[in-house]
C-alpha cells in the first residue's frame, strides 16, 4: 500500500476535532487512507443499498450501532445523518470519534455547515502526488498520461485507457445524477471534453455555451457540478493590479492529468509528445503538485495566476503569509532566456526577488537574480522544504 503524505494531517485533525471529514475525488484513496489510520474503527459504506436504507429510515438506530464511533463512507448519500450526528458529537468529549468521507464536496460541506460547524475538521485528499507514487523517477509523459489515481499504481495489470474510460462513465452516470438532474448526459459529457480542451486557458463561459449548445447559466451550473465532484478547478487571478489593468477571469484546470488526457482523446503515452495539449497538461501537472503539497499538510491552496491586459503573465503565484513567490512553468527541456521573462517583469513591478522556473529538463540552476530553475522531477523536494 502506498503511504500517503496526508496521513499525518489526518491524525492531527482526529486529535483536535470530534469528527473529521475526508473529501476528494472518487477513487482518490480516501477509504484506504482512513481504514489504515483507524483500523479498529467500525466501517460502514453508505453506497451499500441495505446500509443506506437502514440509515435513511432509522438514522438514530443506525448511529446507535456505532457507540464507539465509526468510519462513515460516502456519507453524502444519507444527508439526514448529519443532523443526528450533531447531538452525538455534542454529548461526547472524544475527539476523532467519527470519520466521514465522501466524493461530493458540495453536499458534504453544505450539510456540515448546517449541522456540524465547528465540530468537524477537513482533509482534502487528491490523487497521488509525484513523490507518493514515485513518479519523480518516471518519464514525465508517462506521469501525465497515467495520472495519480492509486488503482493505476497499485496494479500494473490495469490498462490506463480502459480505467479512465470506465471512470468517466461511472462519474457521469452516478455522481452527476446525485448532484444535478441533468437530462442530457451525452451533452454533459461533450461539455466535459470541451473543458479539457481549455486547460490553462481563461474561462470564457459564453464561448463554452456556444460550443456546447446550452445557455451561459447552464454552463455555470455544470461547472459547479464539476468543481463539487473534484473533476476540475478554477485558478483565480491575483487581485493586486500594481497600477496595471489585470485579467479577472479564472483559468481552468483538472484535478488529474490522466483523466484530462483521456477526455482529450490521447490514447497512448507515445501520442502525448506530439499532442498540441502537451504543454497545457504539463502546466496542469505542476500546478496540481503545488495544490497537493498544501492540502496534504492541511493548508489552504493560496495559489493564483497573474496576467495584465498587455499579455505579461505569471503562471502561478504562491502566497504564504505575506510572501508571494512567482512560478513559471515551461514544458521544454532546454533553459532559455524566454523562461525568465515573466518573472523578471513581475519582480520589477512588485519589488520582489527570486522565483521558480519548473521545466521538463534535468539540470537544476540558481541564477544570479535569485531565480531557481527546478526540474519537474525534483519539484517534490522543493515543495517539501515548506517555503511555498
Amino acid at each position: 500500500m502506498i503511504k500517503r503524505t496526508a496521513e499525518d494531517e489526518l491524525r492531527i485533525l482526529a486529535g483536535q476535532f470530534r469528527a473529521v471529514a475526508v473529501v476528494g475525488p472518487r477513487q482518490s484513496g480516501k477509504t484506504t487512507l482512513v481504514r489504515s489510520v483507524f483500523p479498529k474503527k467500525a466501517y460502514a459504506n453508505l453506497e451499500n443499498p441495505d446500509l443506506r436504507r437502514f440509515a435513511t429510515e432509522d438514522p438514530r438506530g443506525f448511529l446507535a450501532t456505532f457507540r464507539n464511533g465509526a468510519i462513515l463512507d460516502e456519507i453524502q448519500r444519507v444527508p439526514i445523518l448529519f443532523s443526528y450526528l450533531q447531538q452525538i458529537l455534542d454529548e461526547t468529549d472524544e475527539n476523532g470519534k467519527f470519520i466521514l468521507s465522501g466524493s461530493n464536496n458540495f453536499l458534504i460541506q453544505d450539510n456540515i455547515s448546517q449541522s456540524l460547524a465547528g465540530r468537524v475538521g477537513y482533509l482534502f485528499l487528491l490523487p497521488l502526488s509525484m513523490q507518493e507514487s514515485e513518479n519523480n523517477k518516471t518519464d514525465i509523459n508517462t506521469v501525465i498520461f497515467r495520472g495519480g489515481y492509486p488503482a493505476l499504481h497499485n496494479d500494473d495489470k490495469i490498462e490506463t485507457g480502459r480505467y479512465y474510460s470506465n471512470y468517466i462513465i461511472t462519474y457521469i452516470e452516478r455522481d452527476v445524477r446525485q448532484l444535478k438532474n441533468i437530462s442530457d448526459l451525452f451533452l454533459f459529457e461533450k461539455f466535459i471534453r470541451l473543458c479539457a480542451g481549455r486547460i490553462g486557458s481563461l474561462l470564457n463561459m459564453s464561448n463554452l455555451a456556444l460550443e456546447t449548445g446550452v445557455d451561459v447559466k447552464t454552463v455555470a451550473s455544470w461547472l459547479g457540478v464539476l468543481e463539487a465532484s473534484f473533476v476540475l478547478f478554477l485558478l483565480r487571478p491575483w487581485h493586486e493590479n500594481f497600477n496595471k489593468r489585470v485579467v479577472k477571469m479564472p483559468k481552468l484546470y483538472f484535478y488529474d492529468t490522466g483523466l484530462a488526457a483521456a477526455l482529450l482523446g490521447i490514447e497512448g503515452v507515445g501520442n502525448l509528445p506530439i499532442s498540441p495539449y502537451r504543454g497545457n497538461l504539463f502546466e496542469n501537472l505542476v500546478i496540481l503538485e503545488f495544490i497537493k503539497n498544501r492540502l496534504n499538510h492541511g493548508k489552504k491552496a493560496n495559489l493564483f495566476f497573474w496576467r495584465d491586459n498587455t499579455g505579461n503573465e505569471i503562471d502561478l503565484v504562491s502566497v504564504r503569509n505575506t510572501v508571494k513567490t512567482a512560478v513559471e512553468i515551461k514544458s521544454g527541456q532546454t533553459v532559455t532566456e524566454e523562461f525568465f521573462k515573466g518573472i523578471n517583469y513581475w519582480n520589477k513591478i512588485t519589488g520582489s526577488t527570486g522565483g521558480l522556473v519548473i521545466y521538463s529538463g534535468n539540470n537544476p540552476q540558481i541564477r544570479s537574480n535569485g531565480v531557481r530553475v527546478v526540474p519537474v522531477s525534483q519539484l517534490g523536494e522543493v515543495l517539501s522544504q515548506d517555503i511555498l
